[in-house]
């Protein structure tokens, strides 16, 4: 009788029953990302920093201590690099426009001016004075110079401007993505160039596939820059195309 009475209750209960409608989470085995409370504190970044000296931090972990928190979407750590595995270390402190930066990394807008900031600082204390110039003579001097952009895995179009010694006044990003002729426009190539009085211009992108050859639109690309630089007074000297183990000159197929 007692188990005819359990029996019934349970008779009373409906079954259970999934629902077309109703939506599971579908990130269930999803890694756990690393979070800065999860690690010892000797591997904190602050931390570290704090007891064995700036030197002791990885590129990622240095920008983990400028960010100093993650955002709604990404903790801290997955952030930072993402920031330096995508945009490249020299790039990002690069930047000048925290705009463009915020846009493209999709990151708050005040991490992006923390980053460019973070990068005029550097500028201002190292790259103004003259021994703070590096030289490009070549091709072969630019793979060297842009070694970050060796890995990206996207295309980045980046512009090296130089004074009348073949030094760098500066190094930007010109954009990220596609490098065609419908992407880039001569404003954006020349306008970094006018703002820092530079005599001539060198322009590189990366080839995430590995083929180091220069495309028909590449070339075409390079002979109207060149033509647009003879009307500002401003030569384009060369445009180098970087993969992960070499390089080419579009230069020399024009």
């Amino acid at each position: 009788m007692q188990t005819h009475a359990i029996k019934s209750a349970y008779a009373m209960w409906p079954t259970y029953a999934i629902r077309p409608n109703v939506k599971f989470l579908d990130r269930q085995y999803r890694e756990y990302p690393l979070m800065i409370h999860d690690l010892p504190d000797e591997e904190k970044p602050r931390e570290k920093l704090a007891a064995k000296g700036p030197e002791a931090l990885s590129i990622a972990e240095l920008m983990a201590v400028v960010l100093v928190t993650g955002t709604a979407k990404e903790p801290l750590l997955e952030v930072s690099h993402r920031l330096i595995r995508d945009y490249g270390e020299k790039s990002i402190l690069a930047e000048r426009d925290p705009a463009k930066l915020s846009a493209e990394m999709d990151i708050p807008i005040v991490k992006a001016c923390q980053i460019v900031a973070c990068g005029e600082l550097g500028r201002r204390f190292y790259d103004r004075t003259e021994s703070g110039f590096k030289t490009v003579r070549n091709a072969a001097d630019v793979f060297d110079h842009l070694q970050d952009m060796r890995n990206l895995p996207k295309e980045h179009l980046r512009g090296l401007y130089l004074n009348s010694h073949n030094r760098i006044l500066r190094d930007e990003v010109i954009s990220i993505g596609t490098v065609n002729s419908n992407m880039i426009h001569p404003r954006e190539v020349f306008r970094a160039a006018i703002e820092c009085n530079a005599a001539a211009l060198i322009l590189a992108h990366n080839h995430p596939s590995g083929e180091a050859v220069a495309s028909a639109e590449d070339v075409a690309i390079t002979a109207q820059l060149v033509e647009a630089g003879k009307i500002l007074g401003i030569t384009v000297l060369d445009h180098v195309i970087i993969t992960k183990d070499s390089f080419v000159s579009v230069n020399a197929n024009y």
